[in-house]
């Protein structure tokens, strides 16, 4: 089997794409339906010098998402001792946040999320839209009467980081920490010490917040943690801390980039948006829903799902991995695979056979994916009602993609649009207010260049 080294692909084969390199980044989809006719599982050296198999076909990756044989936890297996330091969240080892969904099996898993879904309800997500409404109208407020707007900088970053730290209960006057040490994660991403730091920085406020939660819990998603308890069991405080840290990182990037992606994929299919804009303002949920499955299948915020490896060997996609090897499913690929997706390449907001795999499958299936849908359909309401005329401020290939393995999101999304006659103020409580907003910055989020 012929090996792709970062920046190319040595073998035998004619055509073989290269991998990892800027070209890649700012579209891989080529490279990945090369991969999926040619290679389908198909072991690679990575920009950090590991080796894993990447699986791109959709039903290899669908089985391999929820095969047991593929462990989340990389302390259980020795051979993948080379990866030590290169696999994962930068600094969640030595912040004592291992112990979360996405790095751990079962049955340490199964009591988790059970525990952990007993807090994260739908009920209470639900519960919780009229606040991310009124925290997405408050954003766009501070930039609809300008005719322009950077959507990552002042919309699609500080959006997510508002909704999950009110979700977890971080109190107002401490959300410029979180929104500070989350631009860290993006601004210092190609370099491990620097989101290892912001993590560190996480991890120590979140502990204390527990702490102080104890003592005088409240109907947030922390207090709920604390309480959730199963046959006599809780969660313990390094655990809590963990999952609210997981809740808040994993959150907070994904919807940045699902926002950010589904937006330029809009703003390049200029007949998708008008029918997305009319179906806004005709109040049309269902189109709103289905346009936010499809954006995330389309262009989705995860490029591949977080590290696996083999407890065992096994054969995937007629490949032999060895016990011990990293194995990572490319999702992009995936969610284009023409076995399973009528033109996939195509845009269809109103796609209705549509089982993406962009919120993963198995017991892994992302916890937080009823607020993500939440965050999104109400991002993308925001925007279509209230700029009009929207555009791209320059040419789409002069867009510059944060560098990364996992995420795949925009450095910056600059564009255009008819000016609001008369934005009113922030209301109090929303993240516009000059109480809460960040010196230098419209709306405190990483600006624009920053990589992953």
């Amino acid at each position: 089997m012929p090996e792709a080294r970062a920046g190319g692909c040595e073998g035998d084969r004619a055509g073989a794409p290269e991998l990892f390199g800027e070209r890649f980044a700012a579209d891989p989809y080529p490279a990945y339906a090369w991969l999926r006719e040619n290679a389908p599982v198909h072991r690679a050296t990575l920009p950090s010098g590991v080796s894993a198999w990447l699986v791109t076909r959709y039903a290899d990756a669908r089985r391999a998402l929820a095969d047991p044989r593929l462990s989340k936890d990389p302390g259980r297996h020795r051979a993948a001792e080379h990866a030590s330091g290169r696999v994962g969240i930068p600094g969640e080892r030595g912040a004592g946040v291992m112990t979360h969904l996405l790095n751990i099996d079962p049955p340490d898993h199964t009591r988790l999320r059970r525990l952990v879904s007993k807090a994260f309800t739908p009920r209470r997500v639900a519960a919780f839209e009229p606040r991310v409404r009124e925290l997405a109208d408050g954003l766009v407020d501070g930039f609809a009467g300008r005719g322009s707007a950077d959507l990552i900088d002042e919309f699609a970053f500080p959006l997510p980081i508002y909704a999950i730290c009110d979700m977890l209960g971080v109190p107002r006057e401490d959300q410029e920490d979180f929104r500070r040490w989350a631009g860290m994660m993006l601004h210092t991403a190609g370099r491990r010490g620097g989101v290892g730091r912001a993590v560190k920085h996480m991890r120590g406020y979140l502990g204390e917040l527990i702490h102080r939660k104890r003592g005088a819990p409240g109907e947030d998603l922390i207090s709920g943690l604390i309480r959730a308890s199963d046959h006599g069991e809780q969660l313990t405080e390094e655990e809590a801390a963990a999952m609210a840290f997981i809740l808040l990182f994993a959150g907070f990037e994904t919807t940045v980039n699902l926002i950010g992606n589904g937006m330029l994929a809009l703003l390049r299919h200029p007949a998708e948006l008008g029918r997305l804009r009319e179906a806004v303002a005709a109040g049309d949920e269902g189109l709103l829903a289905s346009a936010a499955e499809e954006l995330l299948r389309w262009d989705g915020p995860v490029e591949v799902a977080t590290w696996r490896f083999a407890s065992e060997s096994l054969t995937l996609g007629g490949q032999r991995v060895a016990a011990g090897e990293p194995v990572l499913v490319v999702l992009a690929a995936a969610d284009r695979d023409p076995e399973r997706f009528a033109d996939p390449e195509a845009l269809d907001l109103g796609r209705g056979d549509n089982p993406h795999l962009g919120y993963g499958h198995g017991i892994h299936y992302c916890l937080g994916a009823p607020l993500a849908r939440v965050e999104a359909r109400t991002a993308l309401a925001a925007l279509l009602r209230r700029l009009p005329a929207l555009r791209l401020a320059v040419p789409a290939e002069e867009l510059r993609w944060r560098g990364g393995l996992i995420m795949r999101g925009l450095r910056s999304l600059p564009v255009e649009f008819a000016p609001e006659g008369a934005a009113g103020p922030a209301p109090a409580s929303a993240p516009g207010n000059a109480a809460t907003r960040a010196p230098g910055n419209a709306a405190g989020g990483p600006r624009a260049g920053t990589g992953t």
